[in-house]
């Protein structure tokens, strides 16, 4: 088992464009594992989880509105609370697939199929009402 030190050696390397999302459901496990959590992890709990920290992304940005939510994020202390949030909704999203036996990539590939039917680029672009 890694010190903290070493887990976090090798994570300060993760970035989007080299970090998949299977490294980051497995890195997830780890962490739930080596605390013993995963007896509290039922789906109900974990969607609940995902709704509160997704409730808790929006405190940053709470009475402002769509232009001054992108200053927000110029503020380092800010951003940094944003993306602390972010990471805690993904983190509880990779612990729901972990449980349920989700494959997030795949779940993803097939929701995106479905919208682009739904909402065909021709019929949809520059909309930000559907339907019309």
């Amino acid at each position: 088992m890694q010190n903290p030190a070493e887990k976090a050696a090798v994570r300060s390397g993760w970035a989007d464009e080299r970090t998949t999302v299977g490294e980051l459901r497995a890195a997830w496990r780890r962490f739930v594992d080596d605390r013993d959590w995963a007896q509290f992890h039922f789906p109900i709990n974990l969607a609940m989880a995902v709704a509160a920290e997704s409730g808790e992304l929006l405190e940053p940005f709470m009475w402002v509105g769509g232009p001054e939510s992108l200053e927000i994020l110029q503020d380092p202390v800010r951003r940094e609370s944003v993306e602390d949030e972010v990471a805690d909704v993904a983190g509880a999203l990779m612990a729901l697939c972990n449980a349920c036996g989700i494959d997030l990539a795949a779940v993803m590939a097939r929701k995106m199929a479905k919208n682009e039917r739904k909402y065909p680029a021709e019929q949809y672009r520059g909309k930000y009402r559907l339907g019309g």
